[in-house]
């Protein structure tokens, strides 16, 4: 595996792997569906990397598996070089503290039964964070001014609510323990394109502020290279370039990567109307039964004769930037 730098990540993903079992048919016939398929990479202490791909490739499943809501069926992540599935399920009490999540949908995250200050509060109750009542009140409306919420509305349910607001509920829960790692799962797919820009600008402030080490999952190409420092491209459970976002639309190596740029629109309708859209052929392949070789052949312009055989392997293509191709650039 090709290091990021030479400072010591404080998480890493060695050939992670996940996959599910699934029934089918009238003669019950297991299958495997292989969501995440042998992923690496590393992220330093207030790094923010964007891991990006089409809708099924596994990006959400790569988030909940680093953060313990799926054991991997292979692989490791490390935690400041500490296995955390060493034992077969991670050590909560150790580290569960340390890695939260911002769900994608502010809608079905939050319990509507549970007042603003009973959702936040939660986590600080279980990791023993408030001596008294009077602190926990205080700090819990410290957190709702910290994301832009009015502090007098902690006795507020979530249906009371628009969805932007709701998703910063969701991120002053994520904040309350004092992690020092978030996965934002497309923190911004589910609210108001007027409040977007004002939820990214958010979790850039609290990172500078809180010292937070992101991964970001998205399908907005040009929100990813807004917000994070790198960039990881999935396809089929699998990573095919990591790139610095500065390089992303200036330097793609992949041929899906440009495939993915050559599909985001530009401003100016001049460059718009001249450039050419790279449209990908076939369908995406199944995760149950994936092609041999590199994963991504069957769709490929560019394809090769070892491309359809043997599986490429991870060639440096600048400082932090790698990509899995046979036949890059």
């Amino acid at each position: 595996m090709i290091l990021a730098s030479a400072e010591k990540p404080v998480i890493e993903a060695r050939q992670l792997k996940k996959h599910f079992t699934k029934t089918s048919g009238l003669i019950t016939t297991r299958l495997t569906v292989k969501a995440v398929d042998g992923v690496s990479f590393q992220i330093k202490k207030g790094e923010t990397l964007g891991l990006v791909g089409e809708s099924g490739c596994g990006k959400t499943t790569v988030g909940r598996t680093l953060i313990g809501l799926y054991t991997p069926t292979a692989g490791n992540v490390l935690y400041k070089d500490e296995d955390l599935f060493k034992t077969g399920k991670i050590n909560k009490a150790a580290y569960r503290r340390q890695m939260q999540m911002i769900f994608q949908d502010p809608y079905s995250s939050l319990n509507p039964r549970m007042t603003v200050g009973d959702i936040v509060g939660e986590p600080i109750d279980i990791h023993n964070l408030a001596a008294n009542c009077s602190e926990r009140v205080e700090r819990i409306q410290y957190l709702l001014d910290l994301v832009g919420l009015n502090p007098e509305h902690i006795n507020r349910y979530p249906h009371e609510f628009s969805g932007g607001q709701r998703q910063r509920i969701g991120i002053a829960r994520a904040i309350a323990v004092e992690p020092e790692i978030i996965v934002c799962d497309e923190p911004i797919s589910a609210v108001d394109v007027s409040i977007q820009a004002q939820i990214i600008n958010m979790l850039e402030d609290l990172q500078n502020e809180l010292g937070l080490t992101y991964l970001v999952i998205a399908h907005d190409l040009s929100m990813i290279r807004y917000l994070s420092d790198r960039v990881a491209v999935m396809y089929l459970g699998k990573i095919v370039e990591l790139i610095n976002s500065e390089n992303l639309y200036v330097n793609p190596q992949h041929p899906y990567t440009k495939a993915l740029i050559s599909a985001v629109p530009i401003a100016d309708p001049t460059v718009e109307r001249k450039r050419k859209r790279i449209i990908l052929e076939g369908d995406v392949p199944s995760p149950i039964n994936p092609p041999t070789g590199c994963y991504f052949h069957t769709r490929c312009r560019n394809v090769l004769p070892i491309c359809r055989e043997v599986e490429p392997a991870e060639t440096a293509t600048g400082d932090h930037q790698w990509v899995a191709c046979h036949n890059p650039g």
